[in-house]
């Protein structure tokens, strides 16, 4: 069995990328309120700040900061999952997803890294928000309803007409 390394620093700041099993769902963006009250629901239990959010229909990115002297992302992932995966109704599953009590709602694993510094930190973000456009889901960034794209704009961070089409903005080329 792989031994997966992750790259863990108490009070680090981490991107993530978290999918569903099935690629061609659109079941984050169709219960988008069981996700939010899950996720909710961690960072009561667990403190975390999001530095950005952007949930697609199959997957969502996110940037986290943990608390000083906190590494455990893992458990909040779990918790974030295990939350929106309660009630829903369980997928063709494997053996090993029903010895693990998993529904085979989500990809078991996530794809995380350990943000560098300022820049790394502001391309990351500018990904983040793109997304939506980069998928093709709207051709603005304004336009994606589930995003912290626009939690920026309300503070000044970013100007409304930010990130119209993906051929006029930055690279979107890592992250996935």
């Amino acid at each position: 069995m792989p031994n997966y390394r992750r790259a863990k620093v108490a009070g680090g700041t981490y991107f993530f990328t978290v999918t569903l099993a099935d690629r061609k769902s659109d079941l984050l963006i169709k219960e988008i309120g069981r996700l939010r009250r899950a996720y909710a629901d961690v960072v009561k239990r667990l403190p975390f700040e999001t530095v950005a959010i952007c949930v697609l229909p199959d997957h969502l990115h996110a940037i986290w900061s943990l608390p000083v002297g906190d590494d455990d992302f893992a458990k909040r992932w779990s918790l974030i999952k295990s939350g929106f995966s309660r009630g829903q109704s369980s997928v063709s599953r494997s053996v090993s997803q029903i010895v693990k009590r998993e529904k085979g709602i989500w990809q078991r694993r996530y794809w995380e890294h350990l943000i560098r510094d300022e820049i790394d930190l502001v391309r990351h973000v500018d990904y983040i928000h793109l997304n939506p456009v980069k998928h093709g889901l709207v051709s603005a960034v304004a336009q994606w309803p589930h995003s912290s794209f626009h939690r920026y704009v309300k503070r000044g961070d970013l100007p409304a007409d930010w990130g119209g089409d993906v051929g006029d903005t930055p690279s979107t080329k890592f992250g996935e």
